[in-house]
């Protein structure tokens, strides 16, 4: 029983292994016609979805971009060439308002350098340039006003005259006016002496003034109390004199010398208060931080358009040659006439 036993437990493992060999017509060669099959169905569909989804006009620009993606005449019989030599990618971008309207690029000669550059006949926007440039300006200006307004609040100099002090933009620039209180003149009465808190107040000022580049315009104005202290002295003068002895005031304070652009006096013709001529706020000073525009248009007021040539100046001092000239009655002009002698007076 025993050497029976041994025996069964020796028998031999035979594992058979079953190999499968595949016709011809069963092989995996279906696959790569399917994912062809599938990728032109699939391209068929974008396609599709593209004529339905597109307007006409991004139609044509889509068309016409796929007959010259360089965007260059095809005459050549090569390829045309693109950022990576002749027949690759083009660097021009398709432009949906039509495949010829897009902007041309120039491409360079060098290997692997072909990027886009900006139109050669493009020409720059002065416009939109002088645009910015102004209101850059405005800005700068009314953030000169902000500060103005907190010196004056916070100044123990400017605080007691803040009602005598009126800020604003003008199309000309920032406007500071200093008017005359009921009780509180600038001037002395009938002078262009300023009182001494009005120099105090022209002094505080410059400093502000230096901080901008823009150049500045002095106008004095009077009420229309006639002037009568003096005879050909009118109340024009006075108002010019009153803008000068402003500037001389804003130069002592540290003003630059060559800021002011102009100085004008307007006498009684630009009234503050027009329904009361004689009130004392239409006597005042105006300061205005002009823009680069009123600027310029304040210096072309006197330029002459063109000046006199030296022969323009000999040809018209030139006698006229279809004049007669006599010349006895040259002789005549030259020579002067004998004085009569005159006889002294007889003794008394």
């Amino acid at each position: 029983m025993a050497q029976a036993a041994d025996k069964e437990d020796k028998r031999p493992i035979v594992i058979k292994k079953k190999k499968v060999v595949g016709g011809g017509h069963h092989g995996g060669a279906w696959k790569v016609a399917y994912a062809d099959f599938v990728t032109a169905m699939m391209a068929f569909f974008m396609v599709m979805w593209l004529i339905t989804a597109v307007s006409k006009d991004q139609r044509a620009a889509i068309f016409d971009y796929f007959k010259n993606p360089s965007m260059e005449d095809g005459k050549a019989p090569k390829p045309a060439p693109g950022q990576m030599g002749p027949g690759g990618a083009s660097t021009s971008p398709i432009n949906l308002r039509g495949g010829l309207d897009a902007p041309r690029t120039n491409v360079s000669a060098t290997p692997g350098v072909g990027a886009p550059v900006a139109p050669l006949d493009a020409p720059p926007d002065v416009d939109a340039a002088m645009k910015l440039a102004e209101e850059a300006e405005k800005k700068q200006l009314e953030s000169l006003m902000e500060e103005l307004k907190e010196a004056i609040s916070q100044s123990q100099a400017l605080a007691p005259y803040k009602d005598q002090l009126l800020l604003d933009i003008t199309p000309e620039g920032l406007r500071i006016q200093i008017v005359d209180a009921q009780n509180r003149a600038m001037f002395a009465i009938g002078s262009s002496r300023l009182q001494d808190y009005t120099d105090k107040i022209l002094r505080e000022l410059s400093a502000y003034l230096n901080s901008v580049p823009n150049r500045i315009s002095l106008t004095g104005h009077t009420d229309t109390t006639p002037y009568g202290a003096q005879a050909g002295y009118t109340n024009w003068e006075l108002s010019a004199d009153r803008a000068n002895a402003a500037r001389r005031a804003l130069e002592a304070g540290g003003l630059n010398l060559d800021k002011v652009a102009r100085i004008v006096g307007m006498s009684s013709s630009v009234l503050f208060d027009k329904e009361n001529p004689r009130n004392a706020i239409n006597r005042r000073i105006s300061i205005i931080v002009m823009t680069k525009r009123a600027e310029e248009s304040a210096l072309k007021t006197d330029v002459p358009v063109s000046l006199p040539t030296a022969d323009a100046a000999a040809q018209s001092e030139a006698p006229d040659a279809s004049t007669t000239i006599d010349p006895d009655a040259v002789a005549a002009t030259a020579v002067p006439a004998p004085v009569a002698a005159i006889a002294p007076p007889a003794a008394p």
